[in-house]
């Protein structure tokens, strides 16, 4: 009731927003745009919230929604002037340091993953299996560069060539937005933007987060310790919640693990 008693000041309060998992569209990853919006959305505009925490635990995924999170972050934040804040559980890498760049400020755990500012396409090849099954690849097109890197072929030279131009566009637009978010916090590293990982005290001294904290003491420190704390998530369908994709979130879950696995989680 105290909240409605005139001249009593309420205590601020924080939204908090998990982001936790592979970005990707759709059902292949928990975090994308079209999921998250209306979580961030409801964030920035209830209650007039004093800042807008976000709890990191991603190991990238898709740079398109990562950057499309990433800007609602920033827009919403502008529109509504409301302080933003990252915090790092066990790694935010590639995609996931592309979303804690959002924020103003980034704090990480003493052991957290921090990093790996570049790109990659992983893919394989199949043409050996194939011709060892005595089976042959037709495959019919309109524009020579229709079926480039076909896995069922042997891989082209000029193929690779065409996509490496395409990840090193990709890998500019991600320097950039690091570069425009943290700007002159960052040291002059060579490394820094070549895909490298560091862990929580050496991603301090590099300019890449702000400082070792976790979550509750550093809002505590500083908005006061009656900061009141009020989580926004994103909800299941019932059908997601009973298994009526099984087989897909089976598939997600794989692909997912092998991202954390790549950073040794």
């Amino acid at each position: 009731m105290k909240r409605w008693i005139p001249f009593v000041k309420s205590p601020p309060t924080v939204a908090v927003v998990r982001l936790s998992g592979m970005i990707a569209s759709g059902p292949r990853g928990p975090l994308n745009d079209a999921a998250l919006g209306p979580v961030l959305e409801k964030a920035f505009r209830r209650g007039k919230p004093a800042a807008v925490a976000l709890e990191i635990n991603s190991p990238g995924g898709s740079p398109v929604q990562s950057s499309m999170i990433g800007n609602r972050i920033r827009r919403l934040a502008e529109e509504k002037d409301i302080p933003v804040f990252a915090f790092v559980e066990d790694v935010a890498a590639s995609g996931g340091y592309w979303l804690a760049a959002a924020a103003d400020e980034i704090y990480a755990d003493d052991n957290s993953i921090v990093g790996s500012i570049g790109v990659i396409s992983a893919g394989f090849g199949a043409h050996v299996f194939l011709s060892r099954q005595g089976l042959e690849r037709r495959v019919h097109t309109a524009g020579k560069s229709k079926s480039m890197l076909d896995p069922f072929k042997p891989e082209k030279p000029e193929d690779v060539q065409r996509l490496t131009a395409l990840l090193e566009q990709i890998h500019a637009s991600f320097i950039r937005h690091v570069k425009t978010r943290r700007g002159a916090k960052l040291e002059n590293v060579p490394e820094l933007f070549t895909g490298e990982v560091w862990i929580g005290r050496e991603a301090e001294k590099l300019g890449l987060i702000d400082g070792l904290g976790h979550m509750v003491p550093v809002l505590k420190e500083k908005f006061g310790k009656d900061v009141k704390l009020r989580r926004y998530g994103m909800r299941r369908s019932v059908w997601q919640r009973f298994g009526a994709n099984v087989a897909q979130d089976a598939l997600a879950g794989i692909e997912e693990r092998a991202e954390y696995a790549r950073f040794g989680l």
